[in-house]
């Protein structure tokens, strides 16, 4: 018998409350019992982006929501700033090529992240820019933007600040209305617990007069339909056919949400990365992200004489532990251990051993045991509940 764990960056593992919601027959999604339930998701989802905007809920991935961010509000030839740290910020500048806007790309070395005085320069010498395309969290790299900082600086500029939130909603601090972000892109495998195909957007009043006046070709994507259907009654609706499973189970997951709370939650992530940070740096291993280290996931270099590709492989076939590798220039040179979502004080002790055995039988010079003893020396520091 081999017992299956998720400990990879998305999608993550569903609670099983929320997996027997999918069992229940399904719900015609013009009714209104079920039109009640999507209300119930789209207010909570305003608790958890901090917003009192309108949410939109379509059935898509989160680079869905990406495009629909970007369809919205880029017409063919507008100026658009891409401030990118890996895999995920620079599909932002492949979608925004789509619809033919003109990038300015702000691209440190995968591992930093973006300065906020690089941005403001960007702004600086951009006036004419009309959006900044960013992350809050990169999975891909291990590293998180300063989100509240990059709202100051586009507060009193023309440009908006879109956001891929798709890693970081539900597990790292985030307020779009406190803070001061535009439009914020998310989808649900991960913090928000549910299986992949829902994606999000929420609009700011100054993102959405610049929804209102793009020419850009959509049509599934166009969040003014999003919008009529929203308000046209009095309970909200769904411009095209809603992904009804997907929504049963993600009330449920919202609910466990509010019950255990956004602070407590992101401070839950806090804690288990650094059980998982702290436990690589004892076994000798290099945390990948140089700086502003990911609560989602640690991203580890692979040790000298080890097949990173290997690495994962026996972690998942042998171990049953489904971790993620590097993407793109760092296929084979970096292995990413997930905290996210569904996740106790268990988890990093679980992902630890493995990558202890494993790098133990792939011939790497470790000392079994350090990186899990320090992982749980540092959950009883913390006092973790």
């Amino acid at each position: 018998m081999k017992k299956k764990y998720i400990m990879a960056p998305g999608p993550t593992e569903v609670p099983p409350d929320v997996l027997a919601e999918a069992a229940k027959p399904v719900m015609h999604h013009r009714t209104p019992q079920f039109r009640k339930i999507l209300t119930e998701v789209l207010e909570n989802m305003k608790y958890v982006l901090g917003t009192t905007r309108n949410v939109y809920i379509m059935a898509a991935s989160g680079t869905g929501a990406m495009e629909t961010a970007v369809s919205n509000t880029v017409n063919p030839g507008d100026k658009v700033i891409v401030a990118t740290i890996g895999n995920f910020g620079d599909r932002w500048e492949n979608i925004a090529k789509c619809y033919g806007a003109n990038i300015v790309k702000i691209a440190p070395e995968w591992g930093y992240a973006v300065k906020p005085e690089e941005l403001k320069k960007a702004l600086d010498e951009n006036p004419d820019a009309v959006a900044v395309f960013t992350t809050l969290n990169e999975t891909s790299t291990g590293v998180y933007n300063d989100i509240e900082a990059f709202a100051k600086l586009t507060a009193n500029h023309k440009a908006i600040l879109v956001v891929d939130g798709i890693s970081g909603i539900g597990a790292q601090p985030f307020y779009m209305d406190k803070w001061g972000v535009d439009i914020i892109a998310v989808g649900s495998q991960k913090g928000l617990m549910i299986p992949p195909g829902l994606a999000y957007v929420a609009c700011s009043e100054k993102a959405w007069k610049v929804v209102e006046q793009c020419k850009s070709p959509k049509f599934y994507f166009d969040l003014k339909r999003y919008e009529k259907s929203l308000t046209k009654e009095k309970m909200p609706d769904t411009p095209w056919t809603s992904a009804v499973s997907l929504i049963t189970q993600q009330v449920v997951a919202l609910r466990l949400i509010k019950e255990e709370g956004l602070e407590n939650i992101w401070e839950r992530h806090r804690k288990l990365s650094r059980a998982v940070r702290e436990g690589i740096i004892a076994l000798g291993l290099k945390p990948f992200a140089k700086e502003n280290p990911a609560v989602v996931l640690c991203s580890v270099e692979v040790p000298e004489g080890v097949d990173g590709k290997a690495l994962v492989k026996k972690i998942r076939d042998d171990y049953g532990i489904s971790m993620a590798g590097g993407q793109g220039k760092l296929e084979g040179k970096i292995f990413r251990v997930g905290t996210l979502g569904y996740t106790d004080r268990f988890d990093p002790i679980i992902g630890l051993a493995a990558v202890e055995m494993a790098i133990k039988e792939l011939g790497g010079e470790i000392e079994i045991g350090k990186g899990v003893k320090r992982a749980m020396e540092v959950l009883l520091e913390e006092k973790y509940q």
